[in-house]
């Protein structure tokens, strides 16, 4: 063994330290730039997966989805979290789930004013990986409602609970609920 080796394993060491830190902030750099977005979209379509409908969801079997939905308002679909009831009109936390939304950087890419229902495109933090959830609100009376959340992944096939987060954060967001709380649904 040469006098060298040690220093040069050393030095292999930095360059690939420094070459990784490059990469890292490359990266960041390229989502900041929406650089990423592009090349996203590029390479597996438009961000926004479409409209569902929530009486006739159906779960993706991969698990990179979420589901908040009242009871009864979801067909068979396994539910990850019943919502709570809201202390206020179904306008009113329509409007409170909008501004949530754009404070969260997402984007609103469809809507059905007669439904409640709107949709939004919500990106991961760094890696900017697209995420479609579409939200609908359920009116229980004048001066209440509750809504459904559907999260989903547009890339790979496991969001390391991306999803679920996101809509537990909503929930959380709007505030306590009224007769209930929102409670998570044990998955089987």
């Amino acid at each position: 063994m040469s006098m060298h080796a040690p220093r040069t394993r050393h030095t292999l060491a930095i360059a690939t330290v420094t070459l990784v830190a490059a990469l890292v902030l490359a990266v960041l750099a390229a989502g900041q730039l929406h650089l990423l977005d592009r090349l996203y979209e590029g390479l597996f379509g438009p961000p926004d997966l479409g409209e569902i409908a929530f009486e006739t969801i159906t779960r993706r079997a991969a698990g990179n989805d979420a589901l908040a939905c009242p009871p009864a308002t979801c067909g068979s679909a396994r539910v990850d979290v019943v919502p709570s009831n809201y202390a206020a009109a179904a306008g009113e936390l329509r409007r409170r789930v909008r501004r949530y939304f754009a404070t969260q950087g997402g984007v609103l890419v469809g809507s059905d004013e007669t439904r409640l229902h709107d949709r939004f495109v919500v990106r991961t933090r760094f890696l900017r990986f697209p995420d479609t959830v579409d939200v609908e609100i359920v009116p229980v009376d004048a001066d209440h409602a509750t809504l459904a959340v559907y999260s989903r992944s547009q890339l790979g096939n496991f969001d390391l609970g991306t999803n679920l987060r996101r809509v537990r954060a909503l929930l959380d967001a709007l505030g306590p609920g009224v007769a209930s709380a929102a409670r998570d649904v044990w998955r089987a």
